[in-house]
């Protein structure tokens, strides 16, 4: 509870002498402070601070107290500002001392610590839903009243048709305020709404939220990438709730135009995300794209964005800021001393988490602790576990069943992509059957798993430094009403050297600035492949309007070099028109970059390495050749996180003779070989493979069939080597579809399960097909046709046509000057000798074609992704006979 609290404590103006101190210690004395002096004194409400809560009460000094307080500090004003801080909780008591400008940011950072611990609340009210809108539209809000965040910001929402940017703290109820955005899309206007979230998982928390819709007659579809789309669903759905990078592809999807046109509001949830490094250029390129139609509303939601004006401005956009928050929320910096060994920094990092989580758990809270990696999560999970009396001797952070066992008997819970007990956890921690959530920063980003106390442990997250609304999201977690946890206390662990630094990031917020220079050709041929950018013109005026210009990067030669590069690489095809304009359309190499959401820049790199490649003369060579070039040529895979331990691990299974060190890529060599060489032992339940957990295996195998599936699609195209394509094909689809153990020649079997199953049941069928086919001695497509299987979901008329595509009795009779080839309509024929090879399009299905010399080689590529070669390649074409 507060003591006394003076006039200081509003009045912002410099003092002639100030005195701030944060007391966490209880045999710490405060100085003497000379008469009329702005006295504030910040300490523990614990028992044995109340000798000297009595003394600061009897000299008429401000005081309030502090739940939990983890550093002693001092911050004067005199001729210059002084911030004086002391290692938190440690038996050291050398103090550390900042001037000027950054001990005035830990002035801003103490007068935010001292108002939010006021022990006073503004009251406000809530208003009925009815009262704001449309009765028939109350059983699809979650609550009979908004808050008052929600009852500031509903009625821009149903005024004129004008962008909205809200800004609300988080747990102010900005999920609600999106409802109404896409009621009245999809109510009043009979249209859609498309909502996108940043992440997979997200997507999975708004579907159940928006479940209860589905139950009110509303068409509800999740999109994400592990969701199979059914166009049709797709095409008939009222709201789609989706990914950035999902809703970016099906914009880029020509089957789905039409359906783009229908969408009326665009709800961007986390819009602050404009900001980030890997996701916030798609976005911004979106918002660029969507912001002047006058026939899509945009709804931009954050909690986390200090230029909200700025991003306003640039949308066109009426900006709400709501600061009303349903509980309190108080930040502070824990301190542990800097260390040349990132070990012991690290170590210090989850000693401080652990005592953190005791002081907040022994007082009948609960704890979500952040860390930046997978295995740091599982660390310091076993570390707490072991300090609340469980035994943890022998447990390894990688011994996953064990790991959990220990966990779950001293109720901890883990939190990370890939961990099989995730959903589990989380039902725990909302139901308080757990009271300590360790988890990545999956949960950061909106999955409603609120705290009392938000513990992030790391400043990095995996190789990269943690940004300030990353942490802002994780504080948010903290402190939120109706679930038990009115005040909410965050911690951000930090070094004595990130102190400063820290403060003044928390202080001045997240300020949002464009990303999209560094990937502009990617965002440029997204545009022109869908026919909105077709001259260098169209492509300036595209340029004015993104963020990036509007932050002031004016500059038109970013742009030009990106168009040149499209042009160099292939992806586009330029030319100057009879005005002088320079015009260019997209290529068919440039359809599928963008289709399939391959960086131009990555591609091209990929291409001229297959291109400057030895040829391989044997299926392991070149499937060596082809795992090589993308683990080391794609950034995700060449850049995977993995722990000292399983690089000792990796490097034991890529140089058995104890040679070389660990390489850029290296798991996802590792990774994509061992499905290549030993698929069974991706056998159902599998734990570790090759000695590896499945977990570390488990990204690289997700990512990895798009930049392979992207090589095979040129096969047709002409735009590889043919032996490249065939290979690639081949292994996206045994890479994709590992749990069904696929060997060498799998691909195409797979390939027509694929087609048989149709996308959106792919995911359940494809291994039933399989099975059904290999239960039958079944090795690639070519059997008979005597009735539609019965798992497959095409009807007899698509079924046949599907059996006509195949390269099933391709004729390739090969004389002394031509080659004959008889094949399905719209396949292309390539021959090849050496390096040298030549692309023919069939017409009618036949061709004739010639031959360079006597070692010239042939293959066939239909247009619906079969494939067929001569030589060595013909491994690919089925599987051995089991």
């Amino acid at each position: 509870m507060p003591g006394n609290s003076g006039s200081g404590d509003t009045d912002s103006s410099p003092s002639p002498e100030r005195y701030w101190l944060k007391i966490a210690d209880p045999r710490a004395e405060p100085p003497t402070f000379p008469d009329g002096a702005d006295v504030r004194v910040l300490l523990p409400t614990s028992d044995e601070f109340a000798d000297l809560r009595a003394k600061l009460t009897a000299n008429g000094v401000d005081w309030r107290a502090v739940r939990y307080l983890m550093d002693d500090e001092i911050i004067t004003h005199r001729s210059s500002q002084v911030s004086e801080c002391y290692l938190a909780r440690s038996a050291r008591r050398q103090p550390f001392t900042t001037t000027g400008p950054e001990a005035a940011v830990a002035q801003d950072a103490f007068k935010a610590l001292w108002d939010s611990n006021a022990g006073t609340s503004e009251t406000a009210s809530s208003v009925p839903t009815e009262k704001l809108v449309a009765r028939d539209w109350l059983r699809f809000l979650p609550y009979p009243s908004f808050n008052p965040a929600q009852s500031e910001a509903v009625p821009p929402i149903l005024g004129d048709s004008s962008h909205v940017v809200v800004v609300a703290p988080t747990g102010a109820g900005k999920t609600t305020v999106g409802m109404v955005a896409a009621l009245r899309a999809v109510v009043d206007e009979g249209r859609k709404a498309a909502w996108l979230v940043p992440q997979r998982s997200l997507t999975d928390e708004l579907d159940r939220e928006l479940d209860h819709w589905r139950r009110e007659g509303l068409r509800v579809e999740r999109l994400s990438g592990e969701y199979s789309v059914d166009v049709e669903r797709v095409r008939e759905a009222d709201v789609w709730v989706a990914t950035t990078e999902k809703f970016e592809a099906m914009c880029r999807a020509s089957s789905l135009r039409e359906a783009l046109a229908e969408v009326a509001c665009l709800i961007v949830d986390e819009i602050h995300l404009l900001g980030d490094p890997e996701r916030g250029p798609i976005l911004e390129a979106l918002l660029a794209r969507m912001r002047g139609n006058d026939q899509v509303r945009i709804v931009g939601l954050s909690a986390t964005v200090a230029n909200a004006d700025e991003i306003a401005a640039w949308l066109g956009a009426r900006l709400v800021r709501v600061a009303w928050r349903p509980s309190t929320l108080t930040w502070q910096l824990p301190v542990i001393a800097t260390h040349r060994d990132w070990s012991l920094v690290e170590s210090a990092r989850i000693r401080m988490a652990n005592a953190l989580t005791g002081m907040i758990t022994q007082d009948g809270g609960s704890a979500l602790v952040f860390c930046g990696s997978k295995r740091g999560v599982r660390r310091t999970a076993l570390v707490i576990a072991g300090s609340r009396g469980v035994r943890t001797d022998g447990v390894h952070p990688d011994d996953l069943d064990r790991l959990y066992e220990v966990c779950r008997e001293a109720r901890i819970g883990l939190h990370y992509k890939g961990w099989d007990h995730k959903r589990e956890a989380e039902k725990a921690f909302r139901a308080r059957e757990i009271d300590v959530l360790v988890a990545t920063s999956t949960v950061a980003a909106g999955v409603n798993l609120p705290a009392r106390a938000v513990i992030v442990q790391d400043t990095e997250v995996g190789m990269n430094p943690i940004d300030v609304a990353t942490v802002q999201q994780m504080f948010g977690r903290a402190g939120r009403v109706g679930h038990g946890e009115r005040d909410g206390w965050a911690f951000l662990i930090v070094t004595e050297q990130e102190r400063q630094r820290w403060q003044a990031k928390l202080v001045a917020g997240n300020t949002v600035r464009s990303r999209i220079e560094a990937s502009l050709p990617d965002h440029v041929l997204a545009e022109v492949v869908q026919r909105r950018i077709g001259s260098l013109r169209e492509a300036e005026d595209w340029w004015l309007g993104t963020l990036a210009c509007h932050q002031g990067s004016r500059s038109l030669q970013p742009l030009r070099e990106a168009i040149r590069f499209l042009v160099e690489g292939q992806f586009i095809s330029g030319s100057e028109a009879a005005d002088g304009e320079f015009v260019f359309a997209p290529t068919e190499l440039g359809k599928v970059t963008a289709r399939l959401m391959v960086p131009a820049a990555v591609g091209h790199e990929i291409r001229v390495a297959l291109a400057e490649s030895a040829l391989p003369d044997s299926p392991d060579e070149a499937e060596r050749t082809v795992i090589d070039l993308i683990a080391g040529l794609v950034p995700k895979l060449a850049q995977s996180a993995i722990s000292e331990e399983l690089k000792v691990v990796v490097n034991r299974l890529l140089h058995p003779d104890g040679s070389g060190v660990y390489q850029r890529g290296d798991l996802a060599r590792v990774a994509l070989g061992l499905v290549a060489s030993t698929p069974e032992a991706f056998r159902r339940g599998a734990k570790t493979i090759g000695g590896i957990p499945y977990l570390a295996l488990y990204p690289v195998l997700e990512d990895a069939p798009r930049y392979l599936h992207w090589i095979g699609c040129q096969g047709q195209l002409g735009t590889v080597h043919p032996w490249s394509a065939v290979v690639a094909a081949d292994l996206s689809r045994r890479v994709k579809w590992r749990r069904c153990q696929p060997p060498r020649g799998a691909g195409r079997l797979l390939w027509i399960c694929e087609q048989m199953a149709t996308p959106a049941h792919a995911e359940d069928l494809v291994p039933t097909l399989w099975n059904a086919a290999r239960a039958r001695g079944i090795n690639d497509p070519d059997w008979s046709a005597r009735g539609v299987p019965s798992q497959c979901c095409l009807d007899e008329e698509a079924y046949r046509s599907l059996l006509k595509e195949r390269v099933t009795g391709v004729i390739l009779e090969i004389n002394a000057d031509l080659i004959a080839v008889s094949a399905p309509d719209a396949s292309v024929v390539v021959t090849w000798s050496g390096r040298q090879f030549s692309r023919v399009s069939l017409s009618q299905g036949n061709a004739s074609v010639p031959v360079f010399d006597d070692d010239t080689q042939v293959a066939v590529f239909t247009w619906r992704g079969d494939y067929r070669a001569t030589g060595w390649l013909d491994r690919y074409s089925q599987m051995e006979p089991s």
